[in-house]
């Protein structure tokens, strides 16, 4: 069911007066429409419609708060196992065919204050970042049901993705002076690109993009949350909240049950996708948190490869009548992964339809809900 932009932020701010919503929050992994294929999956089924999940149509704000310029993308080789390239970074990076979607970096273009510096003009303010008439168009869209996104670097993504894991982690020791001038950059660029925007247009979800955690817990720890951050996240998000904005949605994978309490003094008001196999439980933090702290997806995708008990079970925790109150976007915590079978995913979305008394024949359609 296509839901309303009203409708969706009351469910995440929990002002009531809405059912509960199911979605599939990023679609399947590669490889695993074939399978369907084989076990005789409609089109309708292959491309998730069939199964009528609920979606709120969202729209870009016009911003771009992150990298622009950069370096002209080119292949430099190409296998039938992999891809070598380039990329906006100047990264040379391999994709393996097959089996993945975004390829790995073998490089990084940032190692000292000096290297940063020669690419900072890609990450500073210039009036171009916003694009009026995609402004305008988000404004009609709005007015007809859309929610308007804004997105920015993550604090913790964009140094990793210019410096590498590693080097990023050790930055917060060895060149701090570093860390903080990316931040900042990054902060001014965003403040000055959505405070312009938001004059003209409300935004409705501030959207961040981390991925900073594994099953061990996140790379980055309270204390650097607090010093590097924070000072971020608040300068952007405490203006767009004066303003009107409701939601502040982090996507980052792993545990991040060690970095919840810092993130939500830094603003956050709903995180995703709160994988299982990497200890996130959305009963337990919801009994900690209570409507501090909103969710999307939750539901281990790793049992709809065991049987219908299995799944059944999961669905009975996840689902139960406390967790239907608000706050909650109901879908598995990351792609439908290889190796599920069709007829289970089927029942999975069947039963998860009872549980929360939703119709099992609605509109089709599907929608990432990643933001």
């Amino acid at each position: 069911m296509r839901w309303r932009r009203e409708e969706y932020m009351d469910l995440m701010t929990f002002a009531g007066g809405t059912r509960p919503m199911l979605v599939e929050l990023f679609g399947p992994l590669i490889g695993l429409e074939a399978e369907w294929l084989s076990q005789g999956a409609t089109a309708g089924e292959l491309d998730l419609t069939a199964f009528g999940f609920d979606y709120v149509p969202v729209i870009s704000c016009g911003g771009n708060t992150g990298l622009m310029g950069g370096i002209q993308p080119h292949r430099i080789e190409e296998t039938a196992e992999y891809v070598i390239a380039v990329d906006e970074l100047g990264r040379k990076t391999k994709l393996c065919k097959g089996r993945a979607t975004i390829a790995l970096p073998l490089a990084y273009p940032v190692t000292d204050m000096a290297s940063w510096l020669k690419i900072k003009p890609w990450y500073t303010f210039r009036e171009d970042r916003i694009k009026w008439d995609q402004v305008a168009k988000a404004k009609k869209a709005q007015q007809e049901g859309a929610m308007v996104l804004a997105s920015m670097p993550g604090g913790f993504d964009l140094p990793r993705q210019l410096m590498g894991e590693e080097n990023a982690c050790l930055c917060y020791y060895d060149d701090p002076e570093l860390m903080h001038d990316i931040l900042a950059t990054a902060g001014d660029t965003a403040l000055a690109v959505l405070d312009r925007i938001s004059e003209k247009l409300q935004i409705d979800n501030l959207a961040v993009h981390e991925d900073m955690a594994g099953k061990s817990g996140p790379l980055a720890g309270p204390n650097q949350v607090y010093e590097y951050i924070r000072p971020y996240y608040r300068k952007v998000w405490d203006m767009l909240q004066a303003k009107g904005t409701r939601l502040f949605s982090q996507d980052s994978d792993g545990n991040m049950n060690a970095v919840t309490d810092a993130f939500l003094d830094c603003g956050v008001t709903i995180m995703y996708p709160a994988e299982p196999a990497a200890g996130m439980d959305i009963v337990a933090l919801r009994k900690k948190y209570g409507r501090r702290l909103a969710f999307k997806g939750g539901i281990d995708k790793h049992v709809l490869r065991q049987d219908k008990a299995a799944i059944e079970r999961e669905l009975r925790y996840k689902l139960q009548p406390q967790m239907q109150e608000g706050g909650v976007v109901f879908g598995l915590d990351h792609r439908i992964p290889n190796g599920t079978p069709l007829e289970n995913y089927r029942f999975y979305v069947q039963a998860a339809k009872e549980l929360l008394g939703l119709p099992q024949n609605g509109e089709p359609g599907w929608q990432r809900m990643a933001f």
